[in-house]
C-alpha cells in the first residue's frame, strides 16, 4: 500500500486533508448546509438527533480545471438529499465512520478500505453520514459526457454509474490510490500554488480513465466495442435500436422494425436477448423513461405530467409510474417538484 494511501487511512485524530484550503468549518447546521451548498449543490441537511447533539461539519476544497479535490467531515449523525446533482460526478472515497447510501433504486453501505460511492448527476441521491468524513473527486459533468462519447463513438448523452466502488477490487484500489496522490500533491503546492497545464491535462485524463475504464456505466459495453475489446454489435441490431429510439414515441410496430432492420421478428428478438440483456419491449420503454426524466427534470413550472407521458408514448400511466420509481427511486411528481424547487 502506498504511503499516500497509509496517510489518507489515517485514525480520525490525523485524518483531516487538505486543512489548508478550509472553505467552511462550523457547529450551526444551516450554516453548513448554505456554505457547502455553494460549493457543491443545494442540499437538504438535517441531523438525525433533533437537537443536533454533537454537530459540526468541516469542508476543505481544492480545486482544479474541470475537477476538485475535497475533504468534508460531519460530526454526528445526520441526512443529506441533495437530490439529483445535476453539474457533476462525486467519488466518495470514506476515511472515518460510514455513510448509507441510496442513489436511485440502489442502496450501499460506504465504509473505509471496504466501499466507496460513485454518484451520477442524473439519480437522485440521499445519504445519512454517522461520524464520517470522506476523500471527495467531483469531477465536472461535461468533461466525463463528452470523453465517454469520443471513447464509444456516440453523441454526447447522459451518463450513469453503478455507484458501488469496491476498493477491494483492482480498479477501486488504483482509483484510491490516484486520489490520495491527488490530495497529497494539493498539500504539498498549497492554496498559493498551481499545477502547470500539462500536469493537469494528466491528471483529468487519470482520473477520466479511472470513471470510464474502471468502473461500470451505462457506455461501458460501447466503450469495449468501439475501441476493439468486445464483439462489434451486428448492423442489423444497431439500425434495429437507432430505428427504435427514433420512434420511441409511437406504437412498437415488429414488423416494420424487422423491416427497417433486414431481419425476421424472431432473429430480431433473439439478438436482443443475446446483445443488449433486454427485450424489444423493454428496451423501449427504458428509452421512453430516460426521454420522460430529462423532460420532467426540465420542464416549466406548469407542465402536466399525464401530457409529456402520453407525448413520448405511454398509454398506461399507472403502469409508468410504477416503472419510473423503480428505475429512478422516486415518483415522477418528485422529479417534477424537485425541478420546480
Amino acid at each position: 500500500m502506498s504511503a499516500a494511501v497509509l496517510e489518507m487511512s489515517a485514525r480520525p485524530s490525523a485524518a483531516e486533508r487538505l486543512a489548508d484550503f478550509a472553505r467552511v468549518t462550523t457547529d450551526d447546521v444551516d450554516e453548513a448546509a448554505e456554505q457547502i451548498g455553494r460549493i457543491f449543490c443545494p442540499h437538504d441537511l438535517k441531523p438525525m438527533c433533533a437537537r443536533a447533539a454533537g454537530f459540526s461539519a468541516r469542508h476543505n476544497c481544492a480545486a482544479f480545471d474541470g475537477f476538485s479535490i475535497n475533504y468534508v467531515a460531519y460530526g454526528g449523525s445526520v441526512s443529506i438529499d441533495p437530490g439529483c446533482l445535476e453539474r457533476f460526478f462525486l467519488v466518495q472515497v470514506p476515511l472515518t465512520g460510514s455513510a448509507s447510501i441510496r442513489a436511485g433504486i440502489c442502496e450501499l453501505d460506504a465504509a473505509p478500505d471496504r466501499t466507496a460511492s460513485l454518484l451520477s448527476p442524473t439519480i437522485p441521491t440521499r445519504m445519512i453520514w454517522a461520524d464520517c468524513a470522506q476523500a471527495i473527486l467531483l469531477l465536472d459533468r461535461r468533461l466525463v459526457e463528452q470523453r465517454a462519447a469520443a471513447l464509444s463513438g456516440r453523441a454526447a448523452s447522459t451518463m450513469e454509474f453503478d455507484p458501488v466502488i469496491d476498493l477491494d477490487a483492482p480498479s477501486g484500489r488504483a482509483l484510491r490510490a490516484s486520489l490520495a496522490e491527488l490530495i497529497t500533491l494539493a498539500e504539498r503546492f498549497g492554496p498559493a500554488g498551481r499545477l502547470s497545464a500539462v500536469a493537469m491535462a494528466d491528471w483529468r485524463e487519470v482520473l477520466l480513465d479511472h470513471l470510464l475504464n474502471g468502473q461500470r456505466h451505462g457506455l461501458s459495453d460501447a466503450i469495449r466495442t468501439f475501441s476493439g475489446q468486445a464483439e462489434r454489435l451486428p448492423r442489423a441490431l444497431r439500425v434495429a435500436r437507432d430505428h427504435l429510439a427514433d420512434n420511441a414515441g409511437e406504437p412498437l410496430d415488429l414488423a416494420q422494425l424487422a423491416c427497417a432492420s433486414g431481419i425476421g421478428i424472431r432473429a430480431l428478438q433473439l439478438g436482443f436477448r443475446r446483445h443488449f440483456g433486454l427485450s424489444i419491449s423493454q428496451m423501449l420503454l427504458d428509452m421512453r423513461l430516460a426521454s420522460l426524466h430529462v423532460r420532467l427534470a426540465h420542464a416549466a413550472p406548469d407542465a402536466s405530467i399525464t401530457e409529456i407521458a402520453f407525448d413520448l408514448g405511454f398509454t398506461h400511466l399507472g403502469r409508468m409510474a410504477g416503472a419510473y420509481r423503480e428505475k429512478f427511486g422516486e415518483s415522477p411528481s418528485a422529479t417534477l417538484r424537485r425541478r420546480i424547487s
